[in-house]
């Protein structure tokens, strides 16, 4: 990332409307978490932190096969994969200098993982949720098969069934007002999805547009203040 993007989200911190909110997208291979987010983050201006996403057009511009296994775990597949995590960590830094909203996303295998991260964003001020995107193992299986990166059916079947097992975890950790989980398995025109669709977007623009609660929040914008006149 560039010195002047560095500046620009620094700057830009006060303004964000979404500022001290982090979002955490959870969904297991095929869930369809790219599309649940984009029906409820799309046009939010929040800054998403996804290390595939740049891993992806890492191994694009190098023309390596990312639906092949061996080239992902060749050494350059491997070298490619640490310095898209490397990039990741920079251009977290710069969000969260400036205090922007962001969009965690993964998968939720690691509980553990997730609970730090959520911890460690609540030390600075933010105020944190969780949306897990849930499927039926048959949608997942199917939906992976599709997909430009695609892992093994046995993977898929091993991710869905630990994403299964930590659903009550996580729920936990973020509390339940902070913690909805999307049905993606059932389709477009039933009214049951729809309706939840609904009623977890209504749910999450609360959320975001609540201003920050947090002590420490209120003291860095605070101190923003003379920075601005």
């Amino acid at each position: 990332m560039r010195i002047d993007e560095v500046i620009q989200h620094i700057e830009e911190g006060p303004n964000d409307p979404h500022i001290f909110k982090a979002v955490f997208m959870a969904g297991g291979p095929g869930s369809g978490k790219s599309y649940v987010a984009g029906k409820m983050l799309g046009g939010t201006g929040l800054k998403t932190i996804n290390s595939d996403e740049i891993y992806e057009y890492l191994m694009y511009k190098q023309n390596m096969d990312m639906s092949d296994p061996e080239t992902i775990a060749s050494p350059k597949g491997q070298e490619t994969r640490a310095r898209a995590k490397e990039l990741t960590q920079k251009r977290r830094g710069s969000y969260l200098d400036g205090r922007l909203g962001v969009v965690i996303d993964g998968t939720g295998k690691d509980v553990d993982k997730v609970a730090k991260d959520s911890e460690a964003l609540k030390s600075l001020g933010y105020d944190t949720m969780m949306i897990m995107v849930n499927t039926s193992l048959e949608q997942a299986t199917r939906l992976n098969r599709q997909r430009a990166r695609r892992i093994p059916d046995e993977m898929v079947k091993n991710m869905w069934h630990t994403v299964q097992q930590n659903l009550m975890q996580f729920q936990q950790v973020f509390g339940a007002a902070n913690f909805h989980v999307v049905d993606n398995t059932m389709g477009q025109e039933n009214k049951e999805r729809e309706e939840n669709f609904r009623q977890v977007y209504r749910n999450v623009q609360k959320f975001l547009n609540s201003p920050p609660r947090d002590r420490r929040a209120k003291e860095w914008l605070a101190d923003q203040k003379p920075n601005q006149d």
